[in-house]
């Protein structure tokens, strides 16, 4: 709720802060003090448009700051965190700077912020209600969740938007499914002759390393092969390495029984003996593996450029042809066993529909169900407030099947006849502005609790009514303060008698400047206030003596 708000020139105000508390607030004055000042200040606060003429004559500029109390679950905290604005959870301060050329900036928390998000975050913290301005009970797009959350409709509507989701995920599927298919059929012949060669060539990876390596070889077979005769001579050239080795062995084993010790050079040249044996049969068998044959050179050749041909076809590294012999492979047996699995996700896109038109069925009928008792609480409410001529709708009208979303399949749209013999039409349509706003704060006493906005602001909705039925009015608004934060301006003493807190608004001169200055009022000053709002100029003792009857009126 809305604890304090700062202002500093803004018209008639050089520099003025009010706290406000929980309950009902009235704010009085003459007419002309500057009470609308202090609701054109709050909505820069909340992101309403800013003009240089807000600007108090010879300031720089305005500044108006709004400081909120923030419950821990309320809706505000998403829009700050998508935004990635930090805050500390339990406060939020709302600041507008106005330039005298009209240029504005925006913080939230003094972070800078856009008018846009400024405004976003303010919808979601207070509602103003005032004659003939932009309101949100006049926006049909809220009407569907107001009807929804008063009937307690939310969790199914939880599970429409579910089923919508698998329902539109159902047709994704499909939908892609069937233009693969359809790219696939297009290059049937491609696809089948492309898997066709690159399976019947057989792509080995790093093939064309191997290849290369193997055609060198044998492209110097010849003097490879010279090479290893004579490195084989070298170790047979004389007695051999072998048989020397082995002669050295023999008189070291003569010595053994003489001298100590010498089991290490004898372990040393036995494994000589060895590894010289195997190099010579290793010399051997690469000697013989060594096909000098042409043909055979002739073959590798072909292998290699064909390897490299077919990889500049598909315009890809040798290495990947494996990979692209896999996916025409894939894309094959797609064509020829796609229509199953096509058909598969026809079935389940068929059954996430129905799903989805079963739930929202349920929901159109719950919703057309709960107009009718949201269409009877609300004539009770008008009556009392000289509304008992006008008749209230709640409109649910099957939508078409493009407009299907995830709230369902119907449109809601609140609607109000002021006179009889005329069909219902839009709310903003009525025919004054005091039975809007008064249509308005009958719609707030009865969609309460399914409106989560916590500040709820009403400028003289009681304009151009009296006596009983601005008691009707104060009764109202007491009634939803208990709930929410209210803030009245009103001229009636019938309304401001029931308020909780009372502020009076008045006009003072400063340096032979008017300026605007508020007051809170204490119990006393209160009952003089609303004398003066029955007797006008002059306060007698009778109105006195009703202006605290009025006080000591019904229990709230």
């Amino acid at each position: 709720m809305l604890r304090t708000l700062a202002i500093r020139d803004v018209v008639l105000i050089d520099r003025l802060e009010v706290e406000f508390q929980s309950g009902l607030a009235v704010l009085t004055g003459e007419t002309g003090a500057g009470k609308s000042i202090l609701l054109d200040a709050l909505g820069l606060a909340l992101g309403a448009r800013a003009e240089a003429g807000l600007v108090r004559h010879g300031a720089a500029e305005a500044v108006v700051a709004a400081a909120f109390e923030i419950e821990a679950d309320h809706p505000v905290h998403a829009i700050l965190t998508e935004q990635g604005i930090e805050s500390d959870g339990n406060t939020m301060i709302l600041r507008r700077v106005v330039s005298a050329d009209g240029r504005s900036r925006a913080f939230i928390d003094d972070q800078p912020a856009s008018i846009g998000l400024l405004r976003r975050v303010g919808e979601t913290l207070v509602d103003i209600h005032g004659q003939f301005e932009n309101q949100r009970l006049l926006s049909t797009a809220t009407h569907r969740m107001l009807l929804d959350s008063h009937a307690g409709l939310d969790p199914v509507r939880l599970d429409v938007e579910v089923a919508w989701k698998t329902w539109r995920n159902a047709k994704a599927a499909r939908d892609a499914a069937e233009e693969q298919a359809a790219t696939a059929r297009r290059d049937e012949e491609f696809v089948r002759h492309a898997a066709g060669e690159l399976t019947a060539f057989d792509p080995k990876p790093d093939e064309e390393s191997s290849l290369a390596k193997t055609r060198a070889l044998l492209q110097s077979g010849e003097a490879v092969i010279e090479s290893l005769t004579r490195a084989d001579g070298e170790l047979a050239e004389g007695r051999g390495v072998e048989a020397a080795i082995g002669a050295a062995l023999r008189h070291l084993q003569r010595l053994a029984a003489k001298a100590e010790g010498l089991e290490p050079a004898s372990d040393a040249l036995e494994r000589a003996r060895t590894d010289v044996g195997e190099a010579r049969a290793f010399l051997a068998r690469f000697g013989r593996s060594i096909d000098l044959d042409p043909k055979r050179l002739e073959e590798i050749e072909e292998r290699l450029f064909a390897l490299r041909a077919l990889a500049r076809k598909h315009n890809v590294t040798t290495n990947d042809l494996p990979r692209v012999r896999d996916e025409f492979v894939a894309k094959l047996e797609a064509i020829d066993g796609g229509a199953g699995g096509l058909d598969a996700l026809k079935k389940a896109e068929a059954v996430a529909a129905a799903a989805y038109a079963n739930v929202a069925g349920r929901l159109g009928k719950a919703r057309r169900d709960a107009a009718g008792k949201l269409d009877t609480a609300i004539a009770k409410e008008l009556k009392p407030l000289k509304l008992g001529q006008a008749r209230f709708a709640t409109a649910v009208e099957a939508l078409d099947e493009a407009a299907w979303g995830p709230s369902g399949q119907d449109a809601v749209d609140f609607r109000i006849a002021t006179n009889p013999g005329v069909p219902p039409g839009p709310l903003n349509k009525v025919s004054s502005g005091g039975e809007l706003a008064r249509l308005m704060l009958a719609l707030k006493v009865v969609l309460a609790r399914a409106d989560r906005i916590p500040t709820i602001i009403f400028d003289e909705v009681d304009a151009g009514v009296s006596g009983a039925v601005a008691s009707a009015v104060g009764e109202r608004l007491a009634k939803l303060a208990g709930d929410f934060q209210v803030l009245a301006v009103t001229h009636s003493p019938q309304v401001a008698a029931r308020a909780d807190h009372h502020f009076r608004v008045a006009k003072a001169d400063a340096k032979a400047r008017a300026i605007t200055r508020i007051e809170v009022l204490s119990a006393d000053d209160r009952r003089e206030e609303i004398a003066r709002m029955l007797a006008g100029t002059r306060v007698t003792e009778e109105a006195r003596a009703a202006a605290q009857s009025l006080i000591e009126g019904p229990t709230r």
